[in-house]
């Protein structure tokens, strides 16, 4: 009987590094003028957003520093003066 040796740490390396590889590669997030969107950048609204259960309005205007993606139907995901707020990115315009 033959037995190959299979170190399990290169495997799960490598397994990880191509799944994010192509997840990068499909799930792009852009902005509403098409530019794609990566962690760490700075976005502003481009209209005003009401908060679902609270009376809190995000303005129009407001820059967004520092936004996180994540998967979903709500892309991005950002902290605020208001407090932290998960958002489409369909209403927002790369600073």
């Amino acid at each position: 009987m033959l037995v190959a040796q299979v170190d399990v740490h290169e495997l799960a390396h490598r397994g990880g590094l191509v799944q994010r590889l192509l997840h990068r590669r499909i799930a792009q997030v852009r902005d509403s003028t098409g530019k794609v969107l990566a962690d760490g950048d700075a976005v502003v609204l481009i209209k005003d957003l009401k908060v679902k259960g609270s009376s809190i309005t995000l303005k129009m205007g407001t820059k967004v520093k520092s936004i996180r993606l994540t998967g979903g139907d709500h892309e991005v995901d950002c902290k605020m003066d208001a407090g932290s707020f998960m958002l489409k990115a369909c209403y927002l315009r790369k600073a």
